[in-house]
């Protein structure tokens, strides 16, 4: 072993003593660990950004939106391209919901929704927000749970009781010194008694508003009959709307936008559906595509063979995604791989010219006792020193560069443990293979030629 500790010091020399060619040398195993680590960095980012989607979402749901044309109703046309008959459809309703619920098996859980950008205000702080009205299958669908407080009751469900659940942000905004729950809170021009609290949920991701995905820690939840008996219910017909005026100052949202401020005359678009959302949750991931199949043609029916409406599945779409992310990060992985392939054979051309240059070394070695594996273990000992010194440098800067794009280009990075371990163990093994050849030849020198080399 000391035999093999003085050949290691040698090499070690040797390295030190070529500080800038072995510098040079260690680049290209310096930026492929560097790229290899970055790009897995991006990667895991990217699938971590999808599994949280994918829980927001909630597993197995399809999302039912409505859909708005200009004229707020669609038209059918026959085969000469003329208009025939006026179909009319009374939109997305709760009836929608509920006949989902009652007729197909496969559902488990179904949540309508509708969605009011209002304004809030308590002790004179004001502040815009969402003001959506659910039933409890809502949370239960988008996993969320009450921090404090308690969830609707029945009385309050059915007789549209003056109640809410806040978001976190909004219990810490407006209720900063004082137990939210039991106090009272302006959503619009009434006002709402606080019962729930939500827990704070993360939300990431840049398509989250296509996928159905809202800030839930920003909203305010009140029970969907409250919404529609006390602020508005678009499916209602009244002396007011049929006259073109409205007394709301509310914004709707819908699968479009429609605006009812207190000027006479309707918008240039009018949204005639009751609900803004549907999101239907199947028992098991593979009933997902039949009960689109089935959800299609029922609305089509109800909604008098107008198509107002839009249905997605968040899962498959963020699964197709990931898979599309996953052959991007491979790519990019290999392309970064070939630094490391081409560091190897960086290290093995330098070794092979650093042989050349100490051939009379190796001969005086040779002569006064060096075996061949000792001078195959010095040159192999200072090939795997440059991959190690050049791995160790090559993580140090892969981990700054993922940090690096994190801040720059707001792309989130998780540098994982086996990113460094994998990227370090292939340098190593870079520097042993490439190293074995310039090593081999070394050794292979005759000593009497070697002594008398110039």
């Amino acid at each position: 072993m000391e035999r093999y500790f003085q050949i290691i010091n040698i090499a070690l020399e040797a390295v030190f003593a070529n500080r800038f060619r072995s510098i040079l040398t260690a680049l290209g195993i310096i930026f492929g660990v560097a790229a290899v680590i970055a790009m897995m960095a991006i990667g895991n980012g990217a699938q971590k950004e999808i599994l949280d989607q994918i829980k927001l979402v909630g597993v197995n749901n399809i999302i039912i939106t409505p859909v708005l044309d200009n004229q707020g109703q669609s038209a059918s046309s026959d085969e000469e391209g003329k208009s025939k008959t006026e179909k009319y459809s009374p939109g997305l309703t709760i009836k929608d919901a509920q006949s989902i619920k009652e007729i197909l098996p496969t559902v488990d859980m179904v949540s309508p929704e509708v969605i009011y950008e209002t304004f809030i205000i308590k002790d004179g702080i004001r502040s815009s927000a969402k003001l959506s009205g659910v039933t409890p299958d809502f949370f239960r669908v988008f996993n969320l749970q009450l921090n404090k407080g308690f969830m609707f009751t029945e009385d309050q469900l059915v007789n549209g009781g003056a109640v809410c659940i806040i978001g976190p942000k909004i219990a810490s905004k407006f209720f900063p010194n004082e137990d939210p729950i039991g106090s009272y809170i302006k959503c619009g021009n009434l006002w709402l008694k606080v019962v729930g609290v939500l827990e704070g949920i993360n939300v990431s991701g840049t398509n989250t508003e296509e996928l159905g995905i809202s800030n839930y820690n920003i909203n305010i939840y009140a029970p969907i009959q409250t919404i529609l008996l006390r602020y508005k219910d678009r499916s209602a017909v009244t002396a007011a709307a049929i006259h073109g005026e409205s007394s709301e100052s509310v914004v709707i949202f819908g699968g479009g936008m429609a605006s009812f401020s207190s000027s006479t005359g309707g918008s240039d678009e009018t949204n005639y559906h009751q609900i803004d959302k549907i999101v239907v949750q199947v028992k098991e991931s593979s009933q997902l595509t039949s009960t689109v199949k089935v959800i299609k043609e029922m609305l089509y029916r109800r909604h008098q063979e107008v198509e107002d409406y839009d249905i997605m599945i968040p899962e498959l779409l963020l699964k197709q995604e990931q898979r599309t992310k996953d052959i991007f990060n491979i790519v990019l992985g290999a392309i970064a791989s070939i630094s490391l392939i081409v560091g190897g054979i960086g290290i093995m051309n330098i070794m092979l010219a650093s042989v050349m240059e100490r051939i009379r070394e190796i001969g005086v070695r040779m002569a006064t006792g060096a075996r061949k594996r000792d001078i195959v273990f010095q040159f192999l000992s200072e090939a795997t020193l440059i991959s190690i010194s050049g791995g160790l440098l090559g993580i140090i800067l892969g981990i700054g560069l993922s940090k690096i794009i994190m801040q720059a280009t707001d792309i989130l990075t998780i540098v994982s443990p086996i990113s460094i371990f994998v990227s370090f163990g292939v340098s190593v093994a870079v520097g042993i293979i490439f190293g074995y050849m310039p090593a081999k030849r070394a050794s292979e020198q005759d000593p009497v030629e070697s002594l008398r080399h110039d």
